[in-house]
């Protein structure tokens, strides 16, 4: 028992001293991208990761400060145990009101084992969201308007989800498929608790389609502005602050740059991951929702 407790807290002061060093690196990091704001064309220059999953650290760092936004109100939206997320170097390291949503068992417990929430203000509910909730839940903890960042990476729902989602956060970081190509506006079927394993034994089905994705944003009055490393995930921009970044922006009548990808998050029948390119019989019969059509096809009739 002793020992167990002892390993537990050798555990925790480790993980704790592995985390401050990332923040060292990022602050110093921060100190790089303040002086050479003004200098940034692509998002790709300001690639950094800290805690995020793929480099995001960068990209948020660089739009707040080109933004001037210093007290940060967030809301994320699948984050896990929150160990690795988008939010969580901003919730470590700046002065900010969060709100995190996930159904990962005993979340807030898991939280305070590795990150000091008494820092700052951060609300956490765990939940499983939907079209029906999401809005109940941002106004029962007041994060439905007055947002300066709004992440959302459910894999499953997320535009059916994100369709209910008041335009009010200045920035949005939403998860797309980039398995689904560039071309069509498809998604994921709006089943409640969707799990995309349990749908396909691939996986393939999940989230959106960048096409669909950055179609509805700009419906809400955004301009996309770029993705992250691995082409997964898509940063949003509100039109009136566009002027205040001075980055080429994409061309969004032709996203396939951003639908190239590499990394391996499908499964075959044996439960290894594989690439799209693996499994191209077996994900060609896959139902996926047609927006455009307003029904079910196999991807093959997409």
């Amino acid at each position: 028992m002793i020992k167990k407790i002892l390993r537990r807290i050798l555990n925790r002061f480790f993980l704790r001293y592995f985390d401050d060093i990332k923040i060292q690196k990022g602050k110093i990091f921060e100190i790089k991208l303040q002086k050479n704001l003004k200098k940034f064309k692509n998002l790709n220059e300001v690639y950094f990761k800290v805690f995020s999953q793929d480099y995001e650290d960068g990209i948020i760092q660089y739009l707040l400060k080109s933004l001037e936004i210093f007290n940060v109100k967030f809301v994320e939206i699948g984050t896990q145990d929150y160990s690795e997320s988008n939010t969580r170097y901003i919730f470590e390291t700046m002065r900010c009101d969060g709100l995190i949503i996930d159904p990962y068992p005993n979340l807030e417990k898991k939280i305070k084992s590795f990150c000091k929430i008494w820092q700052n203000n951060l609300e956490i509910h765990n939940e499983y969201i939907s079209p029906k909730n999401i809005n109940k839940i941002l106004k029962r903890y007041s994060f439905d308007k007055d947002i300066d960042i709004f992440s959302l990476d459910i894999d499953g729902i997320d535009y059916w989800v994100l369709k209910e989602i008041p335009g009010t956060s200045k920035i949005f970081i939403i998860e797309y498929n980039p398995y689904f190509g560039s071309k069509s506006k498809i998604s994921a079927p709006n089943i409640e608790k969707f799990d995309r394993f349990n749908y396909h034994q691939t996986g393939f089905c999940f989230g959106a389609s960048l096409k669909l994705i950055v179609s509805l944003m700009k419906k809400k009055g955004y301009s996309f502005i770029g993705a992250n490393r691995l082409n997964c995930n898509a940063f949003f921009l509100q039109d009136k602050l566009i002027h205040k970044i001075k980055l080429n922006l994409p061309n969004i009548k032709n996203l396939s740059k951003f639908t190239k990808v590499k990394f391996k998050v499908l499964k075959n029948k044996t439960g290894r991951l594989v690439s799209a390119n693996d499994l191209k019989n077996q994900i060609s019969n896959v139902n996926v929702f047609s927006v455009d059509k307003n029904k079910l096809l196999p991807f093959k009739r997409i």
